[in-house]
């Protein structure tokens, strides 16, 4: 492979040639959506393994793949050790690899700096990097153990790092800007400190002594009512002092510790950022592995962009416009509500890969206004037209005009569910719109064999009074007036055809009894759609009959992926 060599002068000489880029972000109604080549982006991603772009064969091999499965975005590794692998030459091979198969496969990359640190550890920062020590010093535990995570506290470190950067970003910035292959970019990955809340080498140690700075003071004092409940919680618990040293202002524990390194990693993140802003101006991004499972600082990379630490990094890290979670643990939903903020809008950059991906991607897009969704190690995934992320993709990529149109609107609302949360209720106006999981009707022997239920989810979209899309797996949907429902009272279980089922098993005819006032709320049509690419909407085929329980509700089955248009009507 062909070794380039740049001295600093032409490196930062470069920079005076800035491509403008294609993508960026805007704000619409309580949404921020990317946007590429001027127009909303919803990034349908799959984030490759971490050594699955150390090889042009694989590159060559992966991406096909990637095309078929549906994917429009790959996120993938740029590796400063195989970037530079001896000290002032930089290949960029690799990255011109990948540049060039998601051309040739209509994909766009979000590339992931893997610098300094990944994971907590500084396992791809160059091996002449890795043994010099005394230049790049480490990290320490508190009984004076060095760890193989580069100190945050070096000047020499960030030097090095933010040189290959600045490097491979001017790369970037020449060979892509004439396409816009490169749509973001993350700054290092998973930072943080592990087996100590904080680093205790010397230098640690001594700016852990000195003064907070005024900078994260007066950012908690200019926010001080929306600061996140732990941070103001530690902050009001000393006096919500606005001088002093870092436990004077927070305590003195691992929590603190935590505050004290996060600090110190946004603003190395915020420098970094900068750099980029110079070079090659797309949305930047930095990822957090979550604090779950009742681990304390230490003991999972602390001090990375986590929720309870949002402040911080906001203070420290200005130029980062989106603090990502990567997400591998239960509790999806809950993930998801801590990221997507007033002042941060939701991202995921890696989820574990499973078949319930499709219908959480289709929750966060409409329930959380999200840019993007990305399964890791995407490349272990099926590429089989049935496969259920496969199906997910392509009706998303068909939704897009319409999720795009109404994120930020209020009109969206994402649904998800599972054996445990089975039913949700929306109320619109004076409808109400109770939405389940497709095995609470007891028609299919999974719902009641005890089979494990896979998660069914989708999205309901108001286009208009009485006309709603419903799309997604896995749901079923009623329409009712409010004062309808609130008169309903006990409903008796039916069969698929409307008869209430009798205790014997036989079908008897279903009679109402008691006096109702008011309006009802009726299915006028329900049709399967295609979402065109103006958004506007064409029939398949209509529903009727056994397909709506006679005109009693809306569903699609745990099998299938589809996009349906209801239209309802009132009478009494």
């Amino acid at each position: 492979m062909k070794a380039i060599f740049l001295t600093a002068a032409l490196a930062w000489a470069a920079w005076a040639c800035v491509p403008a880029q294609t993508s960026g972000l805007i704000k619409q109604g309580s949404a921020v959506q990317l946007t590429v080549d001027g127009e909303p982006f919803l990034v349908l991603g799959g984030e490759l393994g971490n050594s699955s772009a150390t090889c042009a064969a694989d590159i060559e091999r992966i991406f096909p793949k990637l095309e078929r499965m549906g994917l429009n975005t790959v996120l993938v590794p740029a590796y400063w050790d195989l970037t530079e692998p001896s000290e002032g030459a930089f290949d960029f091979s690799l990255t011109d690899k990948v540049i060039e198969q998601a051309r040739t496969n209509g994909l766009k990359v979000v590339f992931l700096w893997f610098g300094a640190w990944k994971n907590s550890m500084s396992c791809y920062a160059p091996a002449w990097f890795k043994a010099d020590y005394k230049r790049f010093p480490r990290a320490e535990t508190a009984g004076g153990k060095p760890l193989e995570i580069a100190s945050v506290f070096s000047e020499e470190v960030f030097r090095a790092d933010n040189r290959a950067f600045a490097a491979w970003l001017n790369h970037l910035a020449a060979v892509d800007k004439d396409s816009g292959t490169v749509i973001m970019i993350q700054v290092e990955n998973e930072i943080g400190m592990l087996e100590d809340a904080r680093d205790h080498s010397p230098a640690a140690d001594k700016a852990f002594s000195s003064l907070v700075p005024k900078a994260l003071i007066d950012f908690l004092k200019a926010n001080k009512k929306t600061l996140h409940p732990e941070m103001k919680a530690k902050w009001e618990a000393q006096g919500c002092k606005t001088t002093g040293t870092w436990r004077e202002l927070f305590g003195d524990d691992i929590y603190t510790d935590e505050i004290f390194m996060a600090w110190q990693y946004a603003c190395y993140v915020e420098r970094m950022a900068q750099t980029a802003r110079g070079i090659f101006d797309v949305p930047l991004y930095v990822n957090a592995a979550m604090n779950s499972r009742g681990r304390k600082p230490g003991e999972y990379p602390s001090a990375g962009p986590l929720a309870h630490l949002i402040d911080v990094w906001h203070a420290g890290a200005p130029g980062i416009d989106v603090l990502a979670p990567d997400l591998y643990d239960s509790g999806f939903t809950d993930w998801v509500k801590k990221y997507h903020l007033p002042n941060n809008p939701l991202f995921i950059p890696e989820i574990q890969l499973s078949d319930n991906d499709g219908v959480r991607a289709f929750y966060v897009f409409a329930e959380h206004d999200a840019m993007g969704f990305s399964p890791f190690s995407i490349e272990d995934g099926s590429d089989d037209n049935n496969a259920p992320l496969v199906r997910a993709y392509a009706t998303l990529k068909e939704l897009m005009p319409l999720l795009t149109k109404y994120q930020g609107t209020g009109a969206l609302h994402g649904l998800l569910f599972d054996e445990d949360n089975k039913e949700r209720v929306i109320t619109d106006g004076d409808l109400t719109i109770t939405c389940r999981h497709y095995f609470t009707l007891p028609w299919d022997p999974r719902a009641t064999d005890g089979s494990a239920w896979a998660e069914g989810g989708g999205l309901l979209l108001r286009l208009a009074e009485n006309d709603y899309i419903l799309a997604g797996s896995g749901i079923v949907a009623e329409f009712a007036k409010t004062t309808e429902k609130d008169a309903s009272g006990t409903a008796k279980a039916l069969g698929e055809d409307g008869f209430v089922l009798a205790n014997d098993g036989e079908e008897v005819a279903n009679v109402g009894g008691g006096k109702f006032a008011g309006m009802r709320q009726g299915l006028a049509s329900v049709e399967e759609v295609v979402v065109n690419s103006d958004g506007s909407l064409t029939r398949v085929r209509s529903l009727g009959g056994d397909q709506t329980h006679q005109g009693r509700h809306v569903r699609i089955s745990v099998d299938e992926f589809k996009i349906l248009h209801v239209k309802l009507y009132e009478y009494k």
